[in-house]
């Protein structure tokens, strides 16, 4: 493990109940890849509403997992520190699987690009090795 719980919110400043990332368990050598955890809980306040009857995570609140996490990537490094990251656009983003409580998300951000002070990532977020949604974030770093 690279970042336990509360690791990442020295890193990030998302905080209960938006805090979506439970731990950083890989930074590639390139500093371009990250992987995370989020263990999803039938305790987490979405539930109540999404959907009483048949609990299903949100899938903005996947792809907020999947944002926070690549956020953690750039926002450890040196130059970035103390800064916040802001979602600038989410394109080609498919939801292939519902997410459950009891599932363990496991949440893959690999930068791709950057330009004018914009972000490009591929994102994927899977269950148990199947995906659960795919597709490319942008993000800026501002204070």
């Amino acid at each position: 493990m690279v970042y336990n719980s509360n690791e990442i919110q020295q890193i990030i400043p998302h905080r209960y109940p938006f805090h979506l990332v439970d731990r950083i368990d890989e930074i590639s050598e390139d500093g371009k890849t990250i992987i995370g955890t989020k263990c999803v809980s039938t305790n987490e306040m979405h539930f109540l509403g999404h959907f009483p009857e048949k609990h299903v995570m949100p899938g903005v609140l996947i792809v907020e997992a999947l944002a926070q996490t690549g956020c953690v990537l750039l926002l450890s490094k040196e130059e970035n520190k103390g800064k916040i990251g802001y979602f600038a656009g989410i394109n080609k983003l498919r939801f292939k699987q519902q997410v459950i409580p009891g599932d363990v998300l496991t949440l893959k951000v690999t930068l791709t690009n950057q330009r004018a002070g914009i972000y490009f990532a591929d994102v994927e977020a899977s269950v148990d090795g199947k995906v659960a949604v795919k597709g490319e974030i942008m993000c800026a770093v501002g204070a």
